[in-house]
């Protein structure tokens, strides 16, 4: 059995807190940040990924400003330097949310999703994911559909955030449970099976009305808590 830590972060920050968080974060990320051409979204990246070197210094014991990452295999980002092989951390926000996840010892992966309205939710579900469940998709109530949509996305990101596949996993070649199932691996097929076998733990994060979200853990019966950082948190940026 895992340990799991989960945080969800709100972003909606004032300037001078944005400011604090882009002065934790290294010059890769500040690089990545600036290619964002709105300035909401430079501001929820610094924001995000400033709580993630909060909750990762926390559990180190270290400055935020110290901790070094590097991108590991499929690009999902490793603890480098003394910290390398620490624990497994994962990352994801969208609209004002932000969620990590930390375990230390199995894979995890995190994703959430601000659920907004998608005229063509059923078209692209036939596109990308497993036909089992566009099948459920198709099957829900009209009004339910874009929230099951989003949902479902969750569940399928999160698992590939945890084996740090990137796209080399293609939706299509394994299949979750569809909302609103509680959340779980059914079956893989053909060449990606071997890279799903074993155990793994998914969950529901409750993050609000307005998002959903989805923790993976590669580990039998994950014991998963859940946190929120307080509203003041970037003042604890150092």
């Amino acid at each position: 059995m895992s340990a799991v830590e989960v945080w969800i972060v709100d972003l909606a920050l004032t300037p001078g807190q944005i400011d604090r968080c882009e002065a934790v974060l290294d010059a890769a990320e500040r690089g990545r940040a600036d290619r964002f051409l709105r300035p909401v979204d430079r501001a929820r990246f610094r924001a995000s990924h400033a709580a993630l070197r909060l909750i990762l210094g926390d559990a180190l014991g270290l400055a935020p400003a110290d901790v070094e990452l590097l991108a590991g295999a499929g690009g999902k980002p490793e603890l480098a330097g003394g910290a390398r092989g620490a624990a497994d951390f994962n990352l994801s926000h969208s609209g004002a949310r932000a969620l990590i996840g930390l375990a230390r010892d199995a894979s995890i992966g995190v994703d959430v999703e601000a659920v907004r309205p998608i005229a063509d939710a059923l078209r692209i579900a036939a596109a990308h994911f497993a036909t089992d469940e566009v099948s459920a998709l198709a099957g829900a109530p009209r009004s339910a559909v874009e929230r099951r949509f989003f949902g479902l996305w969750t569940r399928k990101e999160a698992v590939v955030k945890a084996l740090g596949s990137g796209l080399s996993l293609p939706l299509d070649r394994f299949s979750v449970s569809v909302p609103p199932e509680p959340p779980r691996l059914l079956r893989a097929s053909g060449d990606v099976s071997w890279n799903l076998e074993g155990p793994w733990s998914l969950a529901e994060i409750d993050c609000g009305s307005d998002h959903v979200a989805t923790v993976a853990v590669r580990s039998a019966g994950a014991e998963i808590t859940c946190h929120r950082l307080s509203d003041d948190w970037p003042d604890h940026l150092g």
